[in-house]
């Protein structure tokens, strides 16, 4: 009888090893999502409790069983063009509302992802381009995105240019100084072994200095996420008419306390599904970082 190969037994015992590892996976999500449950459970107890014993009005602060019950009538808000008349389906109205507003989101930051990635790129690359740089990033860095609200109109009108625009500017002055800061820390030694092996400058900038870098500046996009919501809420309440900034709007022009709270819980529960995904991407993308690194 012949004994089995060291490839037969290494592809026999990866499925083992998957199988040992699944089980021990879903318990981990398990015991995510129980805390997770746990956590906003409290926190709607509390509510409601407040509620019970009179110290949370339900005109102005209505609890979770309130807000939540009424989703067709709440859903009519969400379509500014037709207000009232709910033509489309109360999901359908809702869901193309949140969909609006995620797109100016992840448009805004991939646009200033890349363009505070080239710009950190030429202002470490070019000293002439760093002089000339530098002193302009550092003064327009903390002004507020709101304050370049009015630009934002001025230049694009009323629509989703405004937003996407507010957006890029939240996240391309602060990934800017991010990535100079990055690539400024490369350390020494890698550049050191990539020259004795022969990289040349675009090998060196592609395989050695993007690879060091991306894990922190993706963590620094991450913090960012929350930013732009608050960036493009802003917008969508002053220049583009649609989204749910403009139900914020609505609702409080109204004095609708349970559609601002319903808006509120449509905006943390979507925040928090884009972070979670933009985690697993992470974790995607990084292969080569190790656990707890940018992952």
């Amino acid at each position: 009888m012949t004994p089995p190969t060291e490839g037969a037994l290494t592809s026999a015992s990866a499925p083992a090893t998957a199988v040992q590892q699944l089980p021990a996976v879903l318990r981990r999500r398990a015991v995510s999502a129980a805390w997770w449950v746990a956590s906003v459970g409290l926190f709607a107890c509390l509510w409601e409790l407040a509620w019970a014993v009179g110290w949370a009005p339900e005109l102005l602060l209505p609890p979770p069983h309130i807000f939540l019950r009424h989703f067709s009538a709440q859903a009519k808000f969400f379509q500014s063009d037709t207000i009232g008349q709910a033509q489309a389906a109360p999901l359908v109205a809702v869901g193309s509302t949140v969909l609006a507003t995620v797109a100016r989101v992840l448009a805004g930051l991939a646009i200033g992802f890349v363009a505070s990635l080239a710009t950190g790129i030429l202002v470490t690359r070019f000293t002439i381009f760093n002089r000339l740089s530098i002193p302009m990033l550092t003064l327009l860095a903390p002004i507020s995105p709101v304050a370049w609200l009015p630009v934002a109109i001025f230049l694009f009108g009323i629509g989703n240019g405004p937003a996407v625009f507010m957006v890029f500017v939240g996240v391309y002055f602060v990934m800017t100084l991010a990535t100079v800061s990055e690539i400024e820390s490369v350390s020494g030694t890698y550049l050191d072994v990539a020259r004795t092996l022969g990289a040349t400058r675009k090998q060196m900038l592609f395989q050695v200095v993007l690879p060091a870098v991306l894990p922190g500046l993706l963590r620094t996009l991450r913090m960012n996420l929350f930013a732009a919501w608050m960036v493009v809420l802003i917008a969508e309440a002053v220049g583009v008419g649609s989204g749910l900034g403009q139900v914020v709007v609505l609702s409080r022009n109204t004095f609708n306390a349970s559609l601002v709270f319903f808006t509120m819980a449509l905006i943390g529960a979507t925040g928090y599904v884009m972070d979670v995904l933009f985690r697993q991407l992470q974790k995607r993308l990084l292969w080569w970082a190790p656990a707890g690194q940018g992952r």
